[in-house]
């Protein structure tokens, strides 16, 4: 089996585009499920971010595969392949080993080396683990980046700055309010964004921050947090006008904050809207009012995180740990063959050892259990040298050939080394770029607010 990444992203696409391929986490799972019940895949993981919509799978052919999964994608999305095809990306094998990695580490970020990311990685492990759509290789695939990730952040300053959309974002809304301290503001929505919204805020020195959410009960816990208010979405428009900052991060699938409400509270004064929403919540045309300074995901890309000797630093880690994990799964692909070569080994003692009880019926219990035991020996000794060796030539690029010539040296039935391979692995090798006749990737689990 080999991994398979369809995707799309900030790097692939606009805004107008992401919007319409943004998933909630009914969707995202309705992804995962499918692409996991598709012919052509045994696994699957969806990573759907405020940024990046992508599916992870295990496929057993790369071009069925990458079908199948593009196809559901348009069907969950609703958006049709012909217009998705030219925002999507796709890698193969190493190749989306690499780009998993990069992503974990916040090199493919709206923020390079945000610090969400991480956890939205964890989170999209956890939720394929639970809809049992993630077996072993995924499971590898995804532990392995997650190692990545904390290793970067522990062995580089990739993180430092500590940015993320949010952070990024506030700067930007703050520099026309002369600074976020003593603002008042109000943070629409109550997840994990609204979350960081709020906290960033109180840190940053406002003088008073309100939380307005569907559901109060969830408003009230996130003020509680920051010492702030909590009210329900009806009060929204009176909060505003009492407002200098908006946040809006909600999971609604239209304009939450309209042109006229924003014209209502803003009345000309410096007024800072930040909204980290897909789809957008507040109308862009309220970025033409006077006074009104509107930052979205689309002004955030490219924002500046970690410095560039970090970026290179990481860099290096990504490139060396995409090579331990391709080694270690050549030397873990060897495995299938030394269990079928040594259990034909096995069969052919057992049959040995019968044959000798009918030529020599009259030997005690004792030599037979001499004999026997000495041919096992004898067996195991001519045959551990090699499968050593194997296993260990494996890890090379190259080295599963040498897994081929066991089994063609010792005639070995394919189907007792797929009998072995079944309930264990999947693996195979790279390619990458746009869909438009070349290829792309994908992952399971909802988190608005990626980073990047």
């Amino acid at each position: 089996m080999s991994y398979l990444v369809v995707g799309i992203s900030h790097r692939s696409a606009d805004i107008t585009v992401l919007e319409r391929v943004a998933l909630d986490s009914d969707a995202a799972t309705k992804l995962a499920i499918a692409v996991q019940n598709s012919a052509a895949v045994t696994e699957s993981a969806v990573l759907a971010t405020c940024n990046r919509t992508e599916v992870y799978a295990t496929v057993d052919r790369f071009h069925a595969g990458m079908d199948e999964v593009t196809a559901i994608l348009a069907e969950i999305t609703g958006v049709p392949l012909i217009d998705l095809a030219e925002h999507l990306y796709v890698h193969f094998e190493e190749g989306a080993v690499a780009h998993l990695f990069q992503v974990a580490v916040g090199l493919d970020s709206m923020v390079v080396g945000e610090s969400q990311i991480l956890g939205q990685v964890k989170e999209t492990l956890r939720v394929g683990q639970d809809l049992e759509t993630i077996g072993t290789s995924l499971n590898a695939l995804f532990q392995h980046a997650l190692r990545v990730g904390k290793r970067a952040r522990a062995e580089t300053g990739i993180d430092s700055a500590g940015r993320s959309v949010v952070s990024a974002g506030l700067d930007a809304v703050a520099g026309p309010l002369g600074g976020l301290t003593g603002r008042r503001a109000l943070v629409v929505g109550a997840g994990s964004m609204a979350s960081l919204a709020a906290q960033t805020l109180a840190a940053d020195g406002a003088a008073h921050v309100v939380v307005a959410n569907r559901n109060l009960d969830r408003a009230i816990i996130l003020a509680e947090r920051v010492g702030g208010t909590a009210i329900p979405l009806a009060g929204v428009p009176d909060a505003m006008a009492e407002a200098d900052v908006v946040v809006s991060c909600t999971g609604a699938r239209g304009v939450v904050l309209t042109e006229e409400m924003v014209r209502t509270a803003s009345s000309g004064r410096p007024f800072g809207l930040l909204d980290v929403a897909l789809p957008r919540d507040i109308a862009p045309e309220a970025a033409q009012l006077p006074g009104v300074t509107l930052i979205t995901l689309a002004d955030l890309v490219g924002t500046a995180g970690g410095a560039e000797e970090d970026i290179e630093d990481v860099r290096r880690i990504v490139h060396e740990e995409t090579g331990a994990f391709a080694a270690t799964r050549r030397a873990v692909s060897v495995t299938p063959t030394v269990v079928a070569l040594r259990t034909m080994a096995g069969e052919l003692v057992d049959a040995e050892l019968a044959r000798l009880d009918r030529r020599l019926p009259d030997l005690t219990e004792a030599q037979r259990h001499e004999v026997a035991r000495t041919i096992r020996r004898v067996v195991d000794k001519v045959l551990h040298t090699p499968t050593v060796r194997v296993k260990e030539l494996a890890a090379d690029p190259g080295g599963p050939t040498y897994a081929d010539a066991l089994r063609e040296l010792f005639a070995l039935d394919p189907a007792a080394v797929d009998a072995v391979t079944a309930p264990l692995d999947k693996s195979a090798e790279t390619t990458a770029g746009p869909i438009a006749g070349k290829s792309a990737g994908r992952s399971v689990g909802q988190t608005r607010g990626e980073s990047a």
